[in-house]
């Protein structure tokens, strides 16, 4: 498909500059519930995106094992520990996961307290809708009886991720359920796709809006759900066949340049890149793990030139769009505005990571 890995790794050089880059230009004003303001572009930010951002990083440190990655990111979660944390939501989860993954790494003794204390905390203190799943508290906006896609990835994958590294298998049973009453409720039997969400209060999915982004979290995060903690084989299992649905119905709305659009299934709704990055790269690693078939990888890397032709020469990934409440009709979402984002740089940085894996094989290979 034309695709070679220097060119990958010139692009991953591009998009780490892009992302520690980002600042609030003031475009959005959303402040928070406790006054203070929000930023959910800044990289030096905690909130969500940036959470996104730094396990995209992390991986690809793993990947590289660059020292320049490593640095920058501890640098990071010191400056942002010393300077105080913000208060306990499913957003403000979100940076933990890359810290989780990092303390696995390191052992560095800074670490744990912290992530112990948090989980701790998202376990007893986080609100939960019937049947225990994490009500969609954020920073700006009080959610109660809703779930959505978001969860899953914000909190669910780091409590996964810390009680497998710190042995609290309490927490990896935590995220198993999350996944679990999750998908009962956010999993559209008749496609495979997953709607944005769902309310307990009367009891619908809102628009049904079959949302590109939250299905690539729900992609991604389940791969990375089997990589970071061990499942029970039933959960596993089921949580697999979730899976293969989803993508089986996935990969017919995929547009001709390789992307998905940010309805899957609304040819009038433009076509989102962040999405597209996240399920190249769960395509991907699901066909590296041996859990896809070749079609997986085809359209992965599909997703892949699409990916490679919107990021800008400063590294900037472009036609992503900006973070998405829940829409209660489908115009809502054709209107979310474009806006460069750090989870929309993580997750071409989990993506690239992810193809440079198959294209160097593949190079090494001829």
């Amino acid at each position: 498909m034309g695709l070679s890995a220097r060119d990958i790794r010139t692009k991953l050089d591009l998009l780490v500059a892009g992302m520690t880059g980002l600042r609030h230009d003031g475009r959005f004003d959303e402040p928070n519930l406790d006054g203070t303001a929000g930023d959910y572009i800044s990289f030096d930010s905690w909130e969500w995106p940036q959470g996104v951002g730094l396990y995209g990083l992390i991986r690809l440190w793993l990947f590289t094992g660059r020292d320049d990655l490593r640095t920058l990111i501890e640098n990071w979660y010191a400056a942002r520990i010393d300077a105080g944390l913000p208060s306990l939501n499913v957003n403000t989860t979100a940076p933990m996961l890359g810290l989780s993954v990092l303390w696995r790494e390191t052992r560095d003794p800074r670490w744990q307290p912290v992530l112990d204390a948090w989980a701790t905390r998202v376990v007893s203190e986080m609100g939960r809708t019937e049947e225990g799943a994490f009500e969609h508290h954020v920073s700006d906006k009080v959610n109660d009886d809703e779930l959505w896609d978001d969860t899953l990835y914000m909190v669910a994958l780091f409590l996964a991720s810390y009680g497998e590294a710190s042995g609290r298998t309490e927490l990896v049973d935590e995220a198993a359920k999350q996944f679990l009453v999750h998908t009962r409720y956010l999993a559209d039997r008749k496609t495979g796709l997953w709607f944005h969400g769902w309310t307990f209060q009367g009891r619908h999915n809102f628009a049904e809006a079959r949302w590109a982004r939250g299905n690539a979290w729900i992609t991604a995060g389940m791969l990375d759900l089997f990589d970071l903690a061990q499942m029970p084989n039933p959960v596993k299992d089921y949580l697999l066949g979730v899976l293969v649905a989803q993508v089986n119905a996935l990969l017919p709305l995929q547009t001709a340049s390789g992307a998905w659009r940010t309805l899957l299934d609304d040819p009038s709704s433009y076509e989102e890149i962040s999405a597209t990055a996240g399920f190249g790269y769960g395509l991907l690693k699901g066909y590296r793990l041996g859990l896809g078939t070749h079609e997986w990888r085809v359209a992965g890397l599909r997703a892949v030139e699409a990916l490679l032709a919107n990021i800008d020469e400063a590294g900037t990934v472009l036609n992503v769009s900006y973070g998405t409440r829940m829409g209660h009709d489908l115009q809502f979402y054709r209107d979310i505005p474009i806006q460069p984002t750090g989870y929309g740089q993580a997750l071409s940085i989990l993506c690239l990571s992810e193809a440079l894996r198959h294209v160097e094989a593949g190079e090494h290979a001829a």
